[in-house]
């Protein structure tokens, strides 16, 4: 588990965090989200002692980063997929990583094998792509069997199959019991992979709640209906208190269920092409709350909508 308390990060009169509390459980995917410049940075770096907090804690498994003995036993984190030294291999790198650790040898070619690298264990790391690097990194972070993992955009480079191969890989640590905690941008790919997310703006708390919460919270969910018989269906549904947008034989109507919608239209015989439920994204829900905490606004403000709009229909 990963806990912080009133985490607070300054920078002369620059506040980075700003009183940050948030918790990170074993047995879920938690996101971590946030606009460029939010802290998100700051705070896994803070929770990796790597800079000291000026006010606040933050802790993994009880206790303070700098308080463990063998942290790579706890803690397996991939901040920076270059930090290797590009003249070492990927073996010779994994090594010296457990030795100082205390982690046996043998975990080496065990991690290497995890993430498809023990063809290329005795090549330079120098030469390695961004996507051959990220699997190095978590690698790293894997050697010690860590409790508590931590990744900072992890899928960087990778293809489709290594994106997906990550995904799966995050949920089986998750189902092991462990706490995975992921910084990322890509919020299509997040709403895949984290059940749980902690969302932060200009160093401070915005949410924190699963997923599906987070994403009702923001966005309005709707119904496509097509039918050859709209213009008689459309009074049907605003009698019934429903919202109706679009025209040409497709609308998106909220305010009812699919289910009473279906039986609106078997009771007055209307004929139904498509009912389908419509839900909003990950993505808008993030650009509707943080829309406020944006560091660095550009004057392009064309947000997504509330919901997903018919293709080539009036809203």
């Amino acid at each position: 588990m990963i806990e912080a308390r009133g985490l607070t990060k300054r920078y002369g009169e620059t506040t980075a965090v700003d009183d940050l509390s948030f918790a990170a459980e074993p047995g879920v995917v938690t996101g971590f989200l946030g606009p460029n410049g939010a802290g998100k940075s700051t705070t896994m770096r803070m929770i990796l002692g790597l800079d000291r907090p000026t006010s606040g804690s933050v802790t993994v498994s009880g206790k303070r980063y700098h308080e463990l003995r063998h942290p790579l036993r706890t803690v397996g984190a991939l901040i920076d997929a270059r930090w290797v030294h590009p003249n070492r291999s990927a073996r010779s790198h994994l090594r010296w990583m457990a030795k100082s650790n205390d982690i046996p040898q043998r975990r080496v070619d065990e991690v290497l094998e995890t993430v498809g690298l023990t063809s290329v264990a005795n090549k330079k790391a120098g030469g390695f792509s961004l996507g051959m690097s990220q699997r190095l990194g978590i690698a790293g972070a894997l050697l010690g069997d860590p409790e508590i993992l931590m990744f900072d955009e992890p899928v960087n480079g990778l293809d489709p199959e290594g994106i997906l191969w990550i995904r799966r890989f995050m949920h089986r640590l998750a189902d092991e019991g462990r706490t995975v905690f992921v910084s990322s941008h890509l919020l299509s790919e997040m709403a895949l992979t984290a059940q749980d997310l902690v969302v932060i703006g200009k160093g401070e708390l915005i949410a924190q709640c699963s997923t599906a919460d987070f994403v009702s919270r923001a966005t309005e969910d709707a119904v496509k209906v097509r039918s050859p018989q709209l213009a008689e269906f459309r009074p049907v549904l605003a009698d019934a208190g429903a919202s109706v947008r679009g025209e040409d034989g497709a609308v998106l109507v909220s305010g009812l269920d699919s289910d009473a919608i279906g039986d609106l239209a078997a009771r007055h015989q209307v004929v139904l092409h498509e009912l389908s439920p419509q839900q909003g994204s990950l993505e808008q829900a993030f650009m509707q709350i943080t829309g406020d905490s944006v560091e660095y606004a550009s004057d392009f403000d064309d947000r997504a909508p509330a919901t997903t709009e018919l293709a080539g229909t009036a809203s």
